[in-house]
């Protein structure tokens, strides 16, 4: 008969990042470990607030299932003698596996007769087992960091204070650290904080409800969405709610209640994103907006607290508040009293990377290097691009970006916008920090997307010419993400931009583009690129091996090769591409690497290659033109009329006979037709 496992973990508060992955690992053990011990069970969740990890099993079995194990032993003409006896081996067999010499069975195997002993193990009640797996499973758990606390040696992320383990009803008797099981769970730590007994997990919500703790994650963030948007409803607005803020606020209460403050109508003048970083990022707050959109002088604060006077914490967080944005209001203000291009100088101050100069050798790089990049992609965005590459780290030495960071680009944008530069440079100084993280926005001008383009090859250029190349989990300059963010703009943008006279521009800002040194940074930087532009198409959603055959044919404009791994994904969904491909795949395989040298028609002697010869010749033209205008899935449907040609070719010609003139002539006409699809993919690399 199944029963239900309820065991929590009470602790000190858990930091709220903490708690998510927990929790997700916590289940996955805990099914992991309970199917290690032929535990069966139906379901298995996890709660957690701050202060418990909870594991709650529905449907677990009374008793381990029983498991019956056979183990093959010695030949049965080893194991008896001419008489049937048992011998040494056959004994020291059974003693080996625990079971009476008698009891062997002889079982005819491919390989012969042999000994086999069956081993019949009943299972053990849950309850005994229980009481070994949970401590196991709680030492299990994995966190960023972990505590010591009192004289024992056992560590956790925070220290225990409590182990609530019921089966059935009954308490699962353990210890750890020093803390033996209970049936007694502890509501929340100021207004209930009394311990009190449990039988079952649906008490176990009841009774914690009653006592001002909300166990479910889910269901708290739920709460923490409907309170703020009441709360904000009674000053007439609503709360700007970001999931990530809604799910670390939640995390750090156990009974969220919402309350609404207010701020100087004067704090408004500020940018808008000078009032909402303290408010998101340091107070946990939400920022409170009208129907269009604008900020008001509100926000909601979620309090784990709920007092006589809910008063007394809305002026609390108002005092933090107002301290925050009283130094915010005076960074601004300070930092207004010098245009922003009078801090380029300060910038010489500021080292990038010790081996690659300060931060001013990399704005002097950037300039150039987003000039030359506008300049292949759109001549009219260069001089905004240039102008904001100059200015894009300029707001570094601020001292709003100094106490907010997260600000960098921001601040950029409204202080050129108050030096009086152009609307669309002021832009491009924000934009080029992004995409800063992934499923971010992307850069929305042209000269937004140059300067997002130069700044991330140069770093990665730099970085590789002096050796600093990810590996493995380590990538401290974030290359990767750098890279990512290349390939999404040009995929974004559609712009052919090519990757080795980019790479080289990015190489002549370091002062050598020759060399054997920096032409091999070159093709490590380019193969870098080459793989992240394949992880971004596979991710969505094209086939792998269309990907890398196209990729095969050239990687070095990353438009170009989504726009051919697109045209080869919609030829592979037609009805007879398999039999193309591997068509395809036998006109390149059987030509020799390297070899090149055009057809001689006059020594064709098989109709077949005649006929292949001349539709390929006048298919050639018509490619081209198709190749150079991009139409790839037009080209390639054309290029499949040559299908039951090539095919007649391979029935009807020995392409390697006796005859070495004329197996490489038609080594040269298979050439001329695999130049056709060439520069549009490989088809070796097509399989299945």
């Amino acid at each position: 008969m199944a029963k239900e496992l309820l065991f929590e973990i009470g602790t000190e508060e858990i930091p709220s990042g903490y708690l998510p992955p927990a929790l997700e690992e916590l289940k996955a053990a805990a099914g992991r470990m309970l199917a290690e011990q032929r535990l069966a069970f139906t379901a298995v969740r996890t709660l957690g607030t701050p202060r418990r990890l909870v594991l709650f099993v529905d449907g677990l079995a009374e008793r381990q299932t029983d498991v019956r194990r056979e183990v093959v032993g010695p030949p049965k003409a080893a194991a008896f003698d001419p008489e049937g006896k048992p011998t040494k081996a056959a004994e020291g067999f059974a003693r080996a596996q625990g079971v009476a010499v008698e009891t062997l069975e002889v079982r005819l195997l491919e390989r012969g007769e042999y000994l086999v002993a069956v081993q019949k193990e009943r299972g053990a009640r849950t309850p005994e087992v229980l009481a070994g797996l949970l401590p196991k499973l709680l030492a299990a758990l994995a966190f960023p960091k972990f505590m010591r606390w009192g004289e024992g040696t056992f560590r956790f992320v925070r220290p225990i204070r409590w182990l609530l383990a019921i089966y059935d009803g009954r308490v699962v008797p353990f210890e750890v650290g020093g803390l033996k099981t209970a049936g007694k769970t502890y509501g929340h730590r100021f207004l209930a904080p009394r311990g009190v007994r449990v039988r079952s997990f649906q008490e176990y919500l009841e009774v914690l409800e009653e006592r001002f703790v909300v166990a479910d994650p889910v269901r708290r963030r739920d709460l923490v969405r409907s309170q703020a948007g009441e709360a904000a409803a009674s000053v007439e607005g609503r709360p700007i709610l970001d999931d990530a803020l809604v799910e670390t606020v939640a995390d750090l209460v156990e009974f969220p209640t919402a309350v609404c403050g207010a701020l100087k109508p004067e704090y408004l003048e500020l940018p808008r994103e000078v009032i909402v970083t303290p408010m998101q990022k340091h107070q946990r707050c939400f920022p409170v907006v009208d129907a269009a959109g604008n900020l008001l002088p509100h926000f909601v604060a979620i309090s784990n607290m709920r007092a006589k006077d809910m008063g007394v914490i809305v002026q609390g967080n108002e005092r933090v508040l107002r301290a925050r944005l009283n130094d915010a209001e005076f960074f601004f203000r300070e930092d207004r009293k010098r245009p922003l291009a009078d801090r380029l100088p300060d910038l010489r101050h500021i080292i990038f990377q010790e081996k690659l100069g300060s931060v001013a050798d990399k704005v002097e790089r950037l300039q150039r290097l987003a000039g030359w990049i506008a300049a292949q992609v759109d001549p009219s965005a260069r001089p905004s691009a240039e102008r904001a590459s100059l200015l894009c780290k300029a707001d570094l030495p601020t001292a709003m970006v100094k106490e907010f960071p997260g600000l960098q680009g921001i601040m950029g944008r409204e202080y050129a916008r108050l030096s009086g530069e152009a609307p669309e440079v002021c832009q491009a100084i924000e934009e080029h920090y992004l995409p800063r993280f992934a499923g971010d926005r992307l850069p929305a001008s042209a000269a937004g997307a140059a300067v997002a383009l130069a700044d991330r090859l140069d770093s990665i250029v730099g970085c590789f010419g002096i050796g600093l190349v990810p590996t493995g989990s380590e990538d401290p300059y974030a290359l990767r993400r750098a890279a990512l963010g290349v390939v999404q703009i040009l995929l974004q943008r559609a712009w052919c931009l090519p990757l080795d006279e980019a790479v080289d521009c990015a190489q002549a800002g370091f002062g050598g583009a020759g060399g054997p040194k920096a032409e091999a940074t070159r093709r490590t930087v380019l193969e870098f690129l080459r793989g992240r532009t394949q992880a971004v198409l596979v991710e969505r959603g094209l086939p792998g091996n269309i990907v890398e055959a196209v990729l095969s044919a050239g990687a070095n404009d990353i438009a170009d090769v989504a726009r051919r791994a697109e045209a080869l994904g919609a030829l592979r969904l037609e009805a007879d591409f398999a039999e193309l491909a591997t068509a395809f795949r036998r006109v390149v395989g059987i030509i020799p690497h390297g070899f090149d040298r055009p057809a001689d028609a006059a020594r064709f002697v098989e109709g077949a290659e005649r006929a292949l010869y001349a539709q390929a010749v006048e298919l050639k033209g018509e490619v081209d033109r198709l190749v150079a205008a991009r139409d790839y899935l037009g080209a390639l449907r054309r290029i499949a009329a040559l299908r039951p040609v090539v095919d007649m070719f391979f029935e009807e010609v020995l392409v390697i006979g006796p005859d070495e003139g004329l197996t490489q002539n038609r080594f040269a006409l298979l050439r001329t037709v695999g130049n056709l699809f060439a520069r549009i993919a490989d088809f070796t690399k097509i399989t299945g």
